[in-house]
């Protein structure tokens, strides 16, 4: 690995780390990512010449620190010498106070606070938390990347100018933040788990983060049947991980998996609270994924899965969470239970021009039937869509296969 890379892979791993112990030290959302990315671009000239430091992230973190008090000093008026003088003194690790007792989680409830909307709580969150840049968050959000950056700017301005406090929400306040908590956590395995840029496909350390992330909310709500649900879902669909690319790093698709790969503790433990929530009765859209999840791990081979089961757990799904992705894996379900036919006039009812996976649905579906030129058409605009080089590559190959 060259040294660029190397920095690169230490700040995935540990960028959201190193801004959410800023943000609680400094109290300012740019102030703590601009000192982030300030010190990051130091250790890109720095490291190659040194080498790593024994702790990466602390490193970032004190260099930061540092080059943020650099900057107040600078620039603050007489009146904030005082505040200078309070951080300067601060310790580098303040006592944890409240009972989210993860500098992450924290930022993540923070970023949350009822008064900024929904769609701009996640995004802020995937921003600071997942490192992830504004073109990602967009595609994720299926927006275009200036809507999604406005968003962004906006949910930081309104921080800063209602004085939202940088607080731990009591005992009492955590559940209502908590659905853009999960989808934020969710989010971020997404992309770990199918990287929308780049160009490997999964980033490890995402998914990783995500579920460290979760089963901290889960020890700190044991008893949100939601946040066990999520948890089991990522336990489920990481088992399948090592699964999903071949040896020279080509996509391979669930029916296609080696599941003697797929990793057995993972999926026991996922079972578990999926079987743990079915006992509670109180289902939720996380459950009902895992619930999902749990079924194709179930199966011995792609020809033993229990699609009946599967659909009827999907129609529990849309129910509850009437979304246009959560139909389109519908109907890949309907397409196994019922064939090619009837999963196509399910797709052909959503609208989701942009999402490059309703067009490689409908290519499949399209071929299945023996509508080559039109699977063809349907294939190049999923290409056009798509953006991570693992992903281009397989449907390359399945365009040229249709041609």
């Amino acid at each position: 690995m060259t040294d660029p890379d190397r920095v690169a892979a230490v700040y995935r791993q540990e960028y959201g780390r190193c801004v959410a112990t800023l943000v609680r030290v400094l109290g300012d959302i740019d102030l703590a990512e601009e000192a982030v990315q300030e010190a990051f671009a130091i250790a890109l000239e720095r490291w190659p010449a040194v080498g790593l430091p024994p702790n990466p992230g602390a490193w970032i973190v004190t260099t930061a620190r540092n080059k943020a008090i650099d900057r107040l000093r600078r620039e603050a008026a007489r009146e904030d010498k005082h505040a200078q003088a309070a951080l300067l003194q601060q310790p580098d690790e303040p006592q944890e106070v409240g009972p989210v007792r993860d500098d992450q989680l924290r930022l993540i409830f923070t970023c949350c606070h009822p008064s900024l909307a929904p769609a701009a709580q996640v995004a802020l969150t995937l921003r600071l938390l997942g490192g992830l840049e504004t073109p990602e968050i967009a595609r994720a959000f299926l927006v275009p990347e200036p809507t999604m950056a406005q968003r962004i700017v906006r949910a930081k301005r309104k921080i800063k100018d209602a004085a939202i406090p940088y607080r731990i929400p009591a005992e009492a306040e955590l559940p209502d933040r908590l659905p853009p908590v999960l989808a934020v956590l969710y989010l971020i395995f997404n992309e770990g788990y199918a990287a929308s840029a780049g160009d490997e496909l999964v980033r490890a350390d995402l998914c990783a983060e995500a579920i460290r992330l979760t089963r901290e909310l889960a020890g700190l709500m044991p008893d949100e049947p939601e946040v066990a649900g999520l948890l089991a879902l990522l336990l489920l669909t990481e088992s399948r991980r090592p699964a999903r690319t071949a040896p020279d790093g080509s996509l391979v698709l669930l029916p296609d998996q080696d599941r003697s790969l797929w990793n057995r503790d993972l999926i026991a433990e996922g079972q578990a609270i999926v079987r743990a929530c079915l006992r509670r009765n109180r289902p939720g859209p996380y459950q009902i994924q895992a619930a999902i999840a749990a079924v194709h791990s179930d199966a011995p081979t792609a020809a033993d899965t229990d699609w009946a089961q599967i659909l009827a757990l999907y129609d529990q799904l849309i129910a509850v969470a009437p979304t246009a992705v959560v139909a389109l894996n519908r109907a890949v379900a309907v397409a196994e239970l019922r064939g090619p036919a009837a999963g196509l006039a399910e797709v052909d009812r959503l609208e989701l021009p942009s999402y490059h996976l309703f067009h490689s649905t409908r290519a499949d579906l399209l071929a299945r039937l023996g509508r080559s030129g039109e699977a063809a058409a349907a294939y190049e605009r999923a290409l056009e869509l798509a953006t991570n080089a693992t992903e281009r590559a397989f449907l390359a190959g399945r365009l040229s296969a249709v041609r």
